[in-house]
């Protein structure tokens, strides 16, 4: 198996060029959504949330994706611990979970991640898994 898939999640059919779209990637890959559908989601969720605007050209607050990603069923989970290393996409569970890195946010199917770009040297915090 690989560590890398390129998915956009869409991001090309819909057009947009907004370079920190890692949220709405990872909720439309992961919870087979389609791209506008994961962004007006957690653009709704940012409105009445932490950003307080719906803006997401800047990036995504955690908070505000967690009530985006409760909304259709998806529940946070803490990483699992490791005697003397950090977790890594591939201790998640079988099945699609979200990932929660620094500063970044990925799908992962069943230890392949799901993105446009090879994040597979971050730790994991944590993980949005569906219930």
């Amino acid at each position: 198996m690989e560590n890398f898939l390129y998915n956009d999640g869409g991001r090309s059919a819909f057009g947009s060029r907004n370079k920190n779209d890692c949220a709405v990637r990872a909720m439309s890959v992961a919870c087979n959504l389609g791209y506008a559908e994961a962004r007006k989601r957690i653009q709704s969720a940012a409105r009445s949330g932490k950003a307080g605007n719906g803006a997401l050209s800047g990036g995504v607050y955690r908070e505000d994706f967690q009530v985006a990603l409760e909304a259709v069923g998806w529940a946070w989970q803490k990483a699992p611990s490791f005697v003397g290393r950090k977790a890594k996409h591939y201790d998640m569970p079988k099945g699609w979970v979200i990932v929660r890195m620094a500063t970044h946010f990925a799908a992962v199917y069943s230890g392949e991640i799901h993105d446009v770009s090879d994040c597979s040297h971050k730790m994991v915090y944590g993980y949005w898994i569906k219930n």
